[in-house]
């Protein structure tokens, strides 16, 4: 798809937004159900069921999705999406791109081995490898609009509020 094709494709979008902000909310929602006879819970995704489990490391089968690993998988989904997108709406050709997430976790949190110990990611690193005759000022504006665009990125960037609530049914 060429630049203009994409920019024409967004343009219905964008101008229903701009005129209502209350079209643009989209909730999306994941759920899931924890299997009572081992440590996984089959998650339902658009393309079937998946099912999660513990990492090795922290005694988990290796059979069953890591649910770190499934962040940084849609971490990197998502950054691919939006430097392809970003690529076409500034008309910079990408020859070949590998999108690489990766993130470092202290077990010792996930096993409540040390309350000072964070569960989750300590870090998380993005790669583009990019295969292009852009210029660097290209490649500038290319990553800084990858990185505007992406709603996992600007996600996790951004730490959003998040509610938790345990119902008995």
């Amino acid at each position: 798809m060429n630049s203009e094709t994409f920019i024409s494709t967004l343009a219905p979008y964008r101008e229903l937004y701009a005129k209502d902000a209350d079209a643009a909310l989209l909730t999306l929602r994941a759920s899931g159900t924890p299997d009572s006879t081992s440590v996984t819970c089959k998650v339902e995704t658009g393309r079937g069921l998946a099912v999660a489990g513990l990492h090795q490391r922290v005694g988990g089968s290796g059979r069953e999705l890591c649910a770190g690993d499934m962040l940084l998988e849609a971490l990197v989904a998502c950054a691919g999406v939006s430097l392809q997108a970003a690529a076409t709406a500034l008309d910079i050709p990408l020859k070949s791109a590998i999108v690489t997430a990766e993130g470092d976790v202290d077990l010792r949190g996930t096993l409540g081995v040390s309350a000072e110990v964070a569960v989750g990611f300590r870090e998380i690193r993005l790669r583009f490898d990019v295969q292009t005759d852009a210029s660097p000022e290209q490649l500038e504006a290319l990553l800084v609009a990858t990185e505007r665009y992406c709603v996992i990125y600007d996600t996790l960037r951004g730490s959003p509020r998040v509610q938790t609530s345990l119902q008995v049914i």
